[in-house]
């Protein structure tokens, strides 16, 4: 497996998506979860998503339609380096999670 996703967010759908396989974390991790992805689309419109990789680091995945005139390319990147700067604590304790449940 080289890649598991935690959660997203689709600005286009209006949706968040959480991987049943995290419905386990504790509640107020998954509201800071989908609070933050929904967020970002809101901000920069998109779909961002929140995937492991194979050695367990958290990534954050934003893509966008060729068609979406309102996604903003420079804002995404400049709000993912804030996201890792702000919520570097979570993202260390969910890559833990991610390692020790994995093994």
């Amino acid at each position: 497996m080289d890649r598991q996703v935690l959660c997203g967010a689709n600005y286009y759908e209006q949706k968040f998506y959480l991987n049943p396989a995290y419905e386990v974390l504790p509640q107020q991790i998954k509201d800071e979860l989908k609070i933050m992805c929904v967020l970002f689309v809101q901000e920069v419109s998109g779909i961002i998503i929140l995937e492991f990789n194979d050695r367990g680091d958290l990534n954050i995945v934003v893509t966008a339609k060729d068609s979406d005139m309102y996604f903003d390319e420079i804002g995404s990147e400049v709000k993912i380096r804030q996201l890792r700067k702000e919520k570097a604590e979570l993202f260390a304790q969910l890559e833990a999670y991610y390692k020790a449940t994995e093994e």
